[in-house]
């Protein structure tokens, strides 16, 4: 290799690494979401109140912040309304919302289960528009990945399938699509932090409206909740889940999805189950079934496999252009 092509692909390969350390972070931050739900929930906590409490301040936490890095800056704003727009409407209140909706009908592990497909919705609509096909190592590890997914989410046979649940369902698996997708968008100018703190905005509008309707029901309560087995304030629990699986969480995945592209970092959300699992055996001492176990390996292999394919690809598609002293 010349001085010249190691030059070009060394900030690669680095952007690369970086990402996937993002987006891991990024997982490890939204796996705690769900024990503080719960926490939540079991003190009386309606699970749209949870969500909307979750959203709402996370967008005043980033309101100065973003106001500050947008001056001069709004102009972008009219370059960026349809990804801002899918990102807050869609990938942010849609999918949440659209979750809630579907375990009324299904069991919420087989929402989660077709929620998890977002990646594999993404991939196939990138290769519907790029009519580049994915390589066959990529769809590998693709099919391995959701095989994972399948076994940690505990669906067993036998399940029935309302068809509004499975409907409201892949909305929310569009939503995880459209989070990926547009967060790996940066060609309009609006860095991670401005961008993530206005989907935000309209994600609690968003929320709002479906409240106001009567869509989402919303219940909130002074009662204490218990947190590996120390009572704690709600709004304790209310701030981490803001900070930590919230701000941080979405801060990460739109940095990671900018620097791996939106397949490769789909795929690597397949390893939110997992830190769910870490963290539930850490907090709530709660171990998982050797099933669990087996998805789990199975979603490491397929995310290695997604990312190994994707490497190659790149890899073959650069050795096809001309070299550029």
């Amino acid at each position: 290799m010349s001085s010249s092509q190691y030059r070009s692909t060394a900030p690669l390969r680095s952007a690369s690494a970086s990402g996937f350390v993002l987006a891991v972070g990024s997982a490890a931050s939204f796996g705690l979401s769900g024990i503080f739900a719960s926490a939540l929930m079991s003190a009386g906590w309606s699970a749209g109140a949870a969500t909307t409490a979750r959203i709402t301040c996370s967008a005043l936490v980033l309101f100065w912040p973003t106001l500050v890095i947008m001056r001069g800056r709004w102009h972008l704003v009219r370059r960026a309304w349809l990804q801002l727009l899918l990102f807050g409407a869609l990938a942010v209140a849609g999918c949440q919302l659209a979750f809630f909706l579907a375990v009324q009908f299904i069991a919420p592990s087989l929402a989660l289960l077709i929620e998890f497909t977002g990646p594999v919705m993404l991939m196939l609509w990138i290769w519907a528009r790029s009519r580049r096909a994915p390589s066959r190592l990529t769809m590998l590890g693709a099919a391995i990945a959701v095989l994972g997914v399948v076994a940690v989410s505990g669906v067993i046979a036998g399940v029935t399938l309302h068809p509004l649940g499975v409907l409201f369902a892949l909305v929310a698996a569009a939503g995880n699509a459209a989070y990926y997708a547009t967060g790996a968008t940066s060609d309009h100018g609006i860095p991670t932090l401005p961008f993530v703190g206005l989907g935000l905005v309209l994600a609690t509008v968003m929320l709002a409206v479906a409240i106001g309707a009567g869509v989402l029901p919303f219940t909130i309560t002074a009662n204490p909740t218990e947190l590996a087995g120390v009572e704690l304030s709600p709004w304790t629990v209310v701030t981490a889940m803001v900070l930590i699986s919230t701000v941080l969480a979405y801060l990460l995945g739109v940095a990671a999805s900018r620097r791996l592209g939106a397949t490769v970092s789909s795929f690597t959300g397949y390893s939110e189950p997992l830190f769910g699992i870490f963290w539930t055996i850490v907090l709530l001492s709660i171990v998982p079934t050797g099933l669990q176990w087996a998805g789990a390996a199975l979603i490491i292999i397929g995310v290695v496999v997604v990312k190994v394919g994707e490497l190659r690809r790149y890899t073959s598609h650069s050795a096809l252009l001309p070299l550029h002293k």
